[in-house]
């Protein structure tokens, strides 16, 4: 078509049990290809390949182990990243990482290729979560956002609650663009009885949490809120479907607290882990630095109300299609009994129902008139 752009996107951080990132790079990529663009996604591995995939062109390129991140990997080598975007020469340049690539909006800048960074995390949720004081991780989190709004012609954030961190520092150039869901693939059709049977009897409460296990993600909670549902009376149980570093810390938590919880791991099959959360009675998000929360949109298109940390952006996200819990088990257990509290038929409906208000194709629109892109996309995601 005519005006076709190249979008040359790069992100750090997406490893191969990675889930929030990984997804929205795949569904936006595929949106800009249906859309007649030609996204090509530069991403860091473990040995160079170069691939085209539904999303478009994939490059990977060999990057720096984070230790202790449980597989996140980084583009390092500054001379080879900007060598390939010489290379490439692209039309656009879309970055989700704001601090080691951060120097790519430079780059744009010399190179006159508009730029933008998409925020998919907020600067102070992520350094308060890392346990630094709250007004140190305010200022720090201000002058990190100001060099980032200053380095790009424009910062993408998914929710209002994003937004308002440049907002506070003045930013003039921040545009909002929500995520989506795939629409097609998490129904609530998918419950079932086996999955059920396989984690719970009957007369318990099945849970589930779908979160990668590092610190920024606070999925301790999660496993505080079965005890204290269980010290209630509350027959629960939990199925934590992720990896990540604190894997073996929380295993063996589970394990001294005699809690029933099952690890399973990255969950590699998507219909699996769609069936998962389909057949659970409650979702439970606990990241309090959440800026979207796909896992808790999957589960609401599942049919599955989601319980959030009210820290984050899920509240606006979700809306009335769960409930909101402060940072602890014993509010995210209270949460819990005020959802199982509803009918099960009315919560189930107004979980799908929340959930079609975010399709993929209305996301890839919003991203489009970001790059200030010809916007014409196919509608993927018809319920």
């Amino acid at each position: 078509m005519s005006g076709a752009l190249r979008i040359v996107r790069l992100a750090n951080f997406v490893a191969p049990a990675s889930g929030g990132l990984r997804t929205a790079l795949r569904e936006l990529g595929a949106g800009y290809r249906a859309a007649g663009h030609a996204p090509v996604l530069i991403v860091p591995g473990e040995r160079f390949s170069d691939e085209w995939r539904a999303q478009g062109r994939v490059i990977t390129l060999p990057g720096a182990p984070l230790p202790a991140t449980g597989g996140y990997r980084v583009l390092t080598e500054r001379r080879r990243v900007a060598r390939l975007l010489e290379e490439l020469r692209p039309d656009r340049l879309e970055v989700s990482d704001r601090t080691t690539l951060r120097w790519t909006g430079e780059w744009a800048r010399r190179a006159r290729v508009p730029a933008v960074m998409v925020s998919h995390e907020t600067a102070h949720g992520v350094l308060r979560t890392w346990g630094m004081p709250e007004r140190a991780a305010r200022r720090a989190a201000d002058v990190l956002n100001a060099r980032t709004a200053h380095a790009y012609a424009r910062v993408v954030c998914t929710t209002e609650w994003a937004e308002r961190e440049f907002v506070r520092i003045g930013a003039r150039n921040v545009v909002r663009a929500p995520l989506g869901v795939d629409l097609k693939r998490c129904r609530p059709e998918l419950a079932d009885e086996r999955v059920r049977a396989r984690h719970a009897r009957v007369d318990e409460v099945l849970l589930a949490m779908c979160t990668r296990l590092s610190v920024e993600k606070r999925p301790g909670t999660g496993l505080d809120a079965v005890a204290e549902l269980r010290r209630q009376g509350v027959p629960a149980r939990l199925v934590v479907a992720g990896d990540g570093p604190l894997r073996a810390r929380l295993e063996q938590r589970a394990r001294a607290r005699r809690l029933p919880v099952t690890f399973l791991g990255h969950v590699a099959d998507r219909d699996a882990l769609a069936a998962l959360q389909a057949t659970a009675d409650v979702c439970l998000a606990p990241g309090p630095a959440e800026t979207f929360g796909l896992a808790a949109l999957e589960a609401l298109a599942c049919g599955t109300p989601a319980v959030v940390s009210a820290s984050s952006a899920l509240p606006e996200v979700v809306g009335a299609a769960g409930a909101v819990a402060g940072d602890n088990g014993a509010a995210f257990a209270a949460a819990v009994r005020e959802v199982l509290a509803r009918p099960v038929r009315q919560r189930r409906e107004a979980a799908r129902a929340r959930a079609e208000c975010f399709g993929w194709d209305a996301a890839v629109r919003a991203f489009l008139a970001a790059h200030d892109a010809p916007v014409r996309v196919h509608e993927r995601d018809a319920t």
